[in-house]
Order: structure tokens, then C-alpha cells, then sequence
């Protein structure tokens, strides 16, 4: 059987269910129909963003002067949604003193099923089956329990490494912290997440999108007539191991997560298919500014550029424009939610790359809407590329860890990228460098999922050895191993939120919350991250033993000292001395 390798970069999350059928499909993306001059225009939507302090009101007529009627403002950063069937709303619009950007919406057009396995979306590698490594259910059985910790504990690493159990024993987190999940959804009916859920902060800004203009699949049939899933749902299993991470509560079934008292709201901004669109980006992280969210949780990179170049020769004067845009438009999202309180945390990715080096991007972009247009390689230069969020201002970066505390194989580094290091899982962290699905990290995986992929038998037994069953009498809850840095992610989310429920204070503007200066908790959690060194010789060489047969080698440098390298940046997250400093 032929092995996927574990770098399939799932935006900020590495999927240990790859399948060998997706590695060997090659998919064709089917001819363009020839437009006869009897057809209609066809309509297309734009995100727009107003200049820094302009009238809104000029700025819109700028928007209709150009052929453009607008759908929706965000008038808190100045970001409209537009559609046109004016093919040259760009260059009609762009010079406009009103107007600082444009970029097309990514939401509608052609996703070629080439970029769509490219991306490495969740739900079609999910679905896949995976070599037999013993059932998960039978590895359940031969366990020993914690008496004092959840059921699945001795299966957490993770806390172990973190200390978070110890941490516990002084601090669990606060219902009065609000943490946000920007992130696919949450399935808020999980009986390990709906303790600590709140569905009546949750929103969802996504439209589920089922087939593109050529009839390729996006994210599937609308599961509700309105296509806008329900603030409760998560059709994607991200988001929810996501939350789960964080929050879980100690309630005697499955794990616990890092924060096991604190409030879990979905904000969801990710489409069913892995997508993180820009106007939905926006609109979560201003919610998240206007509601008192104290921290939130980024794992995702915004679509369809890994990298946005301002000034990239490879890219055409309209694909600069729209990269620039989600440059401004982004960080003008995070200024807001920062300023407002709130703590802005995101996955590093999964390219194995050096951030602070010179690189080449062959992925962008990974949703096309221009007829003909594919992903094509482009030098990338830290001058004048960003990957958004995670390299926007205010923003803390997270690296993953295996079991081990090595650097995860997959996980991105640079020294003065990476701000903090957690685990996030690496399955080849193994004494012989071959492949153990425990050593990524466990968390909450929706049943709804489970069923669908067929995981699960029809006596709810699971059938694959990635996802773990726990029940306390007849509530019963399904849990999936995942690796990558948006496992890493919501581990240092969770310290932030026992840092902010120890030290935060009563809000004065809402009297059920707690509030805390992002600036602080940065400092305390940077400052309480246990030191890492890099490895010596700084130049490790990461040996892979994949299941296949083959093995496959990869070098990364880590620059820096133990105050601050490119591999751990200040240290490995820590719950215990967070909450007893």
C-alpha cells in the first residue's frame, strides 16, 4: 500500500488518516465551456476595502461607479463584499482615492479538483481508509486508568508535556473567559465540548458552497436550505478538535483539555472544505473585538495565497493587488480585535519551511476562480510576502512539538517567526523513526463525521485505529488523532486562558466577563515557556521510515540561542508555571 507523506498540509493541520488512493489519484480539471456571445455576463463578487479613513459613502459610490453593487460592509474595518458583471471592475475601481484594495472572493468561481488535493482538504482525506496498525477499541481495552484525570488521559501526552494536569490542581480557567474558535465550527453537541459551549455567542460566516461554476465539488450538498450551517456544527472535524484541545471538560468522559472551565465560542470563518476566505476571516475577528472574546484560536492560513507578495514578479498587476489587500484588510482585523482585548494566537503551518529565508511556493493559489489559472511556483522573499494571520502584527506564532519535545518534522520554524513552541504531534517520533498514530494528539471528532466516513460500525465501534470511543454510561463520545501545528496552536491558546481566568480582571463594560491586556499575557506566556535549546549539531536531519517502504530524509537549521530560537522560540508552553509564576 502506497503511503501519503504526513506533510499533506491540511492549511495548519496534518491529517494521520491520509490515504493512499489520494496520493495516487491524479485528477484532471475538466475544459472551460466556450462563452457564446447570446450569454449572459457572467457575476462576479470582490472583496473591497475602503482607505484608512475614508468616506464611506464615497467609497461605495466608487463601488457602484465601477458596475459593483455592494452585498455586505463590515464597517468596522472598512470591507465590503461587491459583485459585477463588469470584467473590468478591477481597473475601473482600483485608483479610486476612496478605495485601498481589491481582491476577487474566493468564494465563488472554479476550484479545479488539481488545487483541491493540493490544499489537502479534511473531508475527502478523512473519508479515506489507512494501513491496519490494531483497532482502536482492542488498544483500549489493555489501557490502565488515571484515577484522577479524565478516562483517555494516559493517551494525552501532550498535557503531560505542557504540565497542564499539574496546572489543574491550581488553575482549570474561568466560565467568565470567552475563548474563540475561528476555525471550520464546533460541534457543540460533542458530550466532552457542550458543557463549556456557548451557542448563543456562536456565529457562523461562511456559506457553504456545493459545486463551483464547472460543477466540481467545493464543500459538498448544503446540509440546510440557507447553505449557513448552524452555529453548532462542524462538517469538517477541525474545529472541533480544535475546541476540544482547548476546553474539554473534566467530566469523567474522554480527555480534558488544556482550560477545562473556560467558554468555547465558534466563530466560524472556514468553509465545510477547508477554505478560509477573506471576508469571512474578517468578519469573525471583528465579532470577536465587539463581543469581549479574550482569546482566539487561528489555525489557517487565509485563501488562496500561503504567501501574499506585494511586489512578486511571478504575479500578475491584478494578483498583486488582491494579495495586498489581504495583507491590509487581515492586519486591519487583527488591530481591531487586539485593541479591543483580545489575545491572537495562530498556527506557524506545515511546510517544513524556514519563514525567515528565502523560499519557493509552489501551492498558491489553492482555489482558483479564474478560468485557466493554476497554482504556479513563485520565489518568496520575507520582505515583501506574509502568510496571513499568523505573520500579522500582534500576532503570537506557534511551532509543534512531538513527544520527544523534538520540532515536529513538518512543523514551519525561523528564529523571530516562532514566538512559542507546543505539542502538536509527530508521528514519526519514534525511537526508530517509523510511524505511530499515538504520537499525534487526541481530541473530540464529531460523530456525525465519524458515521459518514465510516469509522464507525453500526454498533458504534470504531473500525479504523485513529479514532478512539470513550463512554460514561450510556453518553458516549468519538476522538480522532491529528498532528500538525494546529494541535500546537489551541495547546498555547489553552495556557493564555488559564493565564487570563488566574490574573484577569472583572470588565467593567460587561459584568459577566473577565478581561486582561493581550500585551500581558503575552508576556507571561512567553516568559513562562520552558526554555528549549536548539539541537546539536543545529542542522537536524529528520529521518522518515514511511509505512510504504521508503525513507525519506529532510535538514533544518535551527538558529538562535536558548532565550529565543527559530525551532522552540522562547520555549515549550507551560501550563504550571503560567498559573504559579
Amino acid at each position: 500500500m502506497v503511503d501519503v507523506p504526513m506533510e499533506v498540509d491540511v492549511k495548519r493541520v496534518i491529517v494521520v488518516a491520509a490515504a493512499a488512493a489520494l496520493a495516487a489519484a491524479t485528477l484532471a480539471s475538466p475544459a472551460q465551456a466556450v462563452r457564446t456571445t447570446t450569454e449572459p455576463a457572467a457575476q462576479t463578487e470582490y472583496v473591497v476595502l475602503y482607505k484608512e479613513g475614508a468616506n464611506a459613502a464615497d467609497a461605495q459610490k466608487a463601488i457602484e461607479a465601477a458596475g459593483g453593487s455592494i452585498v455586505k460592509v463590515n464597517e468596522a474595518v472598512g470591507v465590503a463584499t461587491v459583485t459585477t458583471t463588469n470584467s473590468g471592475f478591477v481597473a475601473a475601481i482600483r485608483d479610486d482615492s476612496a478605495i485601498e484594495g481589491v481582491a476577487r472572493n474566493r468564494a465563488v468561481g472554479v476550484a479545479p479538483k488539481t488545487a483541491r488535493v493540493q490544499a489537502g482538504v479534511v473531508k475527502a482525506i478523512q473519508s479515506k481508509a489507512v494501513e491496519k496498525e490494531g483497532r482502536a477499541d482492542a488498544a483500549h481495552a489493555k489501557r490502565g486508568k488515571k484515577p484522577t484525570n479524565e478516562p483517555l488521559s494516559d493517551l494525552q501526552w501532550d498535557l503531560d508535556q505542557i504540565h497542564a494536569n499539574e496546572a489543574h490542581k491550581y488553575e482549570r480557567g474561568d466560565k467568565r473567559v470567552l475563548v474563540g474558535i475561528i476555525d471550520t465550527g464546533v460541534d457543540g453537541t460533542h458530550p466532552d465540548i457542550a458543557p463549556n459551549f456557548s451557542k448563543e455567542l456562536s456565529r457562523n460566516f461562511t456559506v457553504d458552497i456545493p459545486t463551483d461554476a464547472d460543477g466540481n465539488e467545493v464543500d459538498g450538498p448544503c446540509e440546510v436550505a440557507s447553505c449557513v450551517d448552524p452555529v453548532d456544527v462542524d462538517d469538517d472535524g477541525h474545529g472541533t478538535h480544535v475546541a476540544s484541545s482547548i476546553a474539554s471538560p473534566i467530566n469523567k468522559l474522554g480527555i480534558s483539555g488544556v482550560a477545562p472551565n473556560v467558554t468555547i465560542v465558534n466563530i466560524r470563518a472556514g468553509q465545510d472544505s477547508g477554505y478560509f476566505f477573506l471576508q469571512p476571516t474578517v468578519d469573525a475577528l471583528t465579532y470577536a473585538g465587539d463581543i469581549g472574546i479574550n482569546v482566539v484560536n487561528m489555525s489557517y492560513y487565509v485563501d488562496p495565497w500561503l504567501f501574499n507578495c506585494v511586489d512578486n514578479p511571478a504575479d500578475s498587476p491584478e494578483n498583486q493587488l488582491e494579495q495586498a489587500t489581504v495583507i491590509k484588510a487581515t492586519q486591519r482585523a487583527l488591530d481591531y480585535a487586539h485593541n479591543r482585548g483580545v489575545t491572537l494566537i495562530s498556527a506557524a503551518g506545515n511546510e517544513a519551511m524556514d519563514y525567515t529565508k528565502t523560499n519557493v511556493d509552489t501551492t498558491s493559489p489553492d482555489f482558483v476562480s479564474v478560468p485557466g489559472q493554476a497554482p504556479y511556483p513563485r520565489t518568496i522573499t520575507p520582505a515583501s510576502c506574509k502568510s496571513m494571520p499568523g505573520q500579522g502584527n500582534h500576532v503570537l506564532s506557534v511551532s509543534s512539538t512531538g513527544v520527544s519535545k523534538r520540532k515536529a518534522y513538518f512543523s514551519n520554524y525561523g528564529n523571530g517567526f516562532i514566538h512559542v513552541a507546543a505539542p502538536g504531534g509527530d508521528v514519526y517520533d519514534t525511537p526508530d523513526n517509523t510511524r505511530d498514530i499515538s504520537k499525534a494528539t487526541l481530541a473530540a471528532y464529531p460523530k456525525a463525521l465519524a458515521v459518514a466516513n465510516g469509522e464507525i460500525d453500526e454498533n458504534g465501534e470504531p473500525t479504523v485505529p485513529y479514532v478512539v470511543k470513550d463512554c460514561k454510561g450510556s453518553t458516549c463520545g468519538y476522538y480522532q488523532y491529528l498532528q500538525g501545528t494546529s494541535m500546537a496552536s489551541p495547546r498555547a491558546v489553552g495556557v493564555a486562558a488559564l493565564i487570563i481566568s488566574k490574573y484577569g480582571k472583572h470588565d467593567p463594560r460587561r459584568p459577566a466577563r473577565l478581561t486582561m491586556d493581550p500585551a500581558a499575557v503575552e508576556r507571561i506566556l512567553l516568559d513562562t515557556a520552558t526554555p528549549m535549546a536548539c539541537p546539536n549539531p543545529a542542522a537536524f536531519t529528520y529521518t522518515r521510515h514511511l509505512p510504504s517502504g521508503s525513507t525519506v530524509t529532510a535538514t533544518h537549521t535551527c538558529e538562535g540561542g536558548t532565550g529565543g530560537n527559530g525551532f522552540y522560540g522562547k520555549g515549550i508552553v507551560d501550563a504550571l508555571n503560567a498559573v504559579r509564576r
